[in-house]
C-alpha cells in the first residue's frame, strides 16, 4: 500500500496481547487504520477464558492478575471497567508437602525463606538445618550468569526447600520444574539482589523481600480479578478497538511483499490473501516459530528452543451448604499421595468462593476450582474429562474431607498454555526482539517474551502497537 490510502494492519492472535495492540493501535491511528485481527479459534481471549459456571462468571483460564504491576488496573481505568476490578478475600494460601496441609509462610520470595525460623513448620529438622547452614557456605557469586532455580536452591539451601515450596509456587505459575526454568526470567528480584552483591540465599531474599507496611496500615491487595470474570475485558477491547475479527482461521505464512506484508490465512485448498502494511505476531511460540522461518529466521531460531507446558482446569459447583477450608486455597507438592498410596492429580485446588467472596452460584452453590498439568507428565491429561473430574474430586476429598457432589462442572483444557522459561531466557527474548527489530513492520508480542501474567502480556502489545506506530510514522 502506498501514501493516502488507509493503512491495513494485521494482529496475528486474539488473547489478551494481540487484542491490547489492536486497541492501542486504534487508539493511535483513529478511522486512518484498518485493522485486522485473525484468530485460529472460534472465539477471542486466548488463554483467558471466562465460563458459566452454576451461573456464575467464573474463569477457567488465568485466575488473578498482579496488581503491583500497573497495567492492567490501567487498562480497566481506560475501558471503564476500574469499578469491576476485586481483591481476594483475606483468606490465606497452604501447601501440602511431606504428607501434610501447612500454611504457605511469610518471610520468603517464591518460597525461596529468608531465615530457617519461618520454614520450620514445613521441613525436617534436617531441611531447617540445611536452611540455617547456608549463610555460612562460601559466598555465592553469578557473576551476571543464570542458573536453574532448583540446581542453586539445592546446593544452598536443600531439597526441602525445592520440592515442599519452592516448586509448587513456581509450578503454579509456570506448570514446570524448579530444575528447569531459569532463575533471571523465573524470580528476578532474587538474581537482581546477587548482582547487587548479595552473597548468599539468606541476604539476597532478605533484599528482595518488600517493606513492611506501615503499622496500623492495611497490606494493600497482591491481586485482581475482574467481577464478571476476564470475559468482561476480552469484549470490552474487542470493542474499543473496532478491529475486523477473522475467527477460526489459520494463518498460513506471513511473508514481506513490497514495503508490506502478504498473508495466506484459512483451509490450505483455498487460502485467502491478505495484503498488510504492518504486522503484529501474538502467538504461542510454535506458531511464532512457524511463521517467522522465512520473514526473520533469526527470531524463528529462538522461538523453537522454548518449551510450552499443557495444562488443564477443573470448576466444580458444590452444594450451597459445602463448608470450605479457611483457607484460599492448596498447592500440592509433586509426589505426594493419598493416605491409601493414590497419587494426587491435582497439582492446585483454589477454594474460589473463600478466595473471592463474590464468587457464588445462583443459588449459592460454592465453587472450587483444580488445576491439573506439570511440564513433562502428560498422563493426568491423557484422561477423559470424567475420569478427571473424579479424580480431582476425590484429592479434594483427601485434601479437605469434603464428599459432596458437584452439582454443575466444566474441564477446561489448555494444551500448550504456558511456556517454559528456561535458563537463559531472556537470552533468548533478546535474540528473538533483535531479529524482529531488524524487519521493518513487524512486532511481537505475547507470554513467550517478558511474563506469562496478564500484565505483563499487556505490556508486550502495547510495545507492539508503539513499534508499529513507529515504523508506519516514518512512511
Amino acid at each position: 500500500m502506498t501514501g493516502g490510502e488507509r493503512r491495513r494492519i494485521v494482529v496475528i492472535g486474539g488473547g489478551v496481547s494481540g487484542l491490547t495492540a489492536a486497541y492501542r493501535l486504534r487508539r493511535t491511528w483513529g478511522q486512518e487504520a484498518e485493522i485486522v485481527l485473525v484468530e485460529q479459534a472460534e472465539q477471542l481471549g486466548g488463554k483467558l477464558g471466562t465460563v458459566d459456571l452454576a451461573g456464575c462468571s467464573y474463569d477457567v483460564g488465568a485466575e488473578a492478575f498482579l496488581v503491583r504491576r500497573p497495567e492492567v488496573l490501567a487498562l480497566a481505568e481506560e475501558l471503564g471497567l476500574r469499578d469491576d476490578v476485586v481483591h481476594p478475600g483475606p483468606a490465606s494460601a497452604t501447601v501440602r508437602a511431606g504428607g501434610r496441609r501447612c500454611r504457605i509462610p511469610t518471610g520468603t520470595v517464591m518460597g525461596v525463606p529468608a531465615a530457617a525460623e519461618s520454614v520450620r513448620h514445613l521441613l525436617s529438622d534436617e531441611g531447617v538445618a540445611a536452611v540455617r547452614a547456608e549463610a555460612d557456605l562460601p559466598p555465592l557469586h553469578l557473576g551476571g550468569a543464570d542458573v536453574s532455580v532448583g540446581e542453586l536452591l539445592r546446593n544452598r539451601v536443600g531439597d526441602e526447600v525445592v520440592e515442599r515450596l519452592v516448586e509448587p509456587l513456581l509450578g503454579g505459575v509456570y506448570s514446570g520444574s524448579a530444575d528447569g526454568l531459569g532463575l533471571r526470567a523465573t524470580i528476578p528480584a532474587l538474581a537482581a539482589a546477587f548482582d547487587a552483591g548479595a552473597e548468599s540465599i539468606s541476604a539476597a531474599v532478605t533484599a528482595a523481600l518488600p517493606p513492611p507496611s506501615p503499622e496500623g496500615q492495611a497490606k494493600p491487595p497482591v491481586f485482581g480479578a475482574f467481577r464478571g470474570g476476564y470475559r468482561s475485558l476480552i469484549e470490552r477491547l474487542g470493542q474499543r478497538s473496532s478491529a475486523q475479527p477473522r475467527l477460526g482461521l489459520p494463518v498460513r505464512s506471513v511473508v514481506p511483499a513490497g514495503t508490506g506484508w502478504k498473508l495466506e490465512i484459512g483451509s490450505a485448498p483455498s487460502p485467502e490473501v491478505l495484503d498488510a502494511d504492518a504486522v503484529v505476531m501474538a502467538v504461542p511460540a510454535p506458531s511464532a516459530r512457524r511463521l517467522l522461518s522465512d520473514a526473520a529466521p533469526g527470531a524463528a531460531e529462538h522461538f523453537a528452543t522454548v518449551e510450552l507446558a499443557s495444562m488443564a482446569v477443573v470448576g466444580m459447583a458444590l452444594p450451597p451448604e459445602t463448608r470450605l477450608p479457611e483457607d484460599s486455597g492448596v498447592l500440592v507438592a509433586r509426589g505426594e499421595r493419598h493416605a491409601d498410596g493414590t497419587p494426587f492429580t491435582a497439582k492446585a485446588f483454589t477454594f474460589s468462593s473463600r478466595k473471592w467472596p463474590h464468587l457464588r452460584g445462583a443459588n449459592g452453590e460454592v465453587l472450587v476450582r483444580a488445576s491439573v498439568g506439570r511440564f513433562g507428565q502428560v498422563a493426568e491429561l491423557r484422561m477423559d474429562d470424567g475420569e478427571l473430574l473424579r479424580n480431582v474430586h476425590a484429592d479434594l476429598a483427601e485434601l479437605t474431607g469434603i464428599r459432596a457432589e458437584p452439582v454443575d462442572s466444566v474441564v477446561a483444557r489448555w494444551g500448550g498454555g504456558l511456556p517454559q522459561y528456561g535458563v537463559g531466557h531472556l537470552d533468548t527474548v533478546a535474540g528473538i526482539e533483535d531479529a524482529v527489530a531488524a524487519v521493518p513492520g513487524l512486532a511481537v508480542a505475547g507470554a513467550t517474551l517478558h511474563g506469562v501474567g496478564v500484565p505483563a502480556c499487556v505490556a508486550t502489545g502495547e510495545a507492539a502497537a508503539a513499534e508499529i506506530t513507529r515504523h508506519l510514522s516514518l512512511q
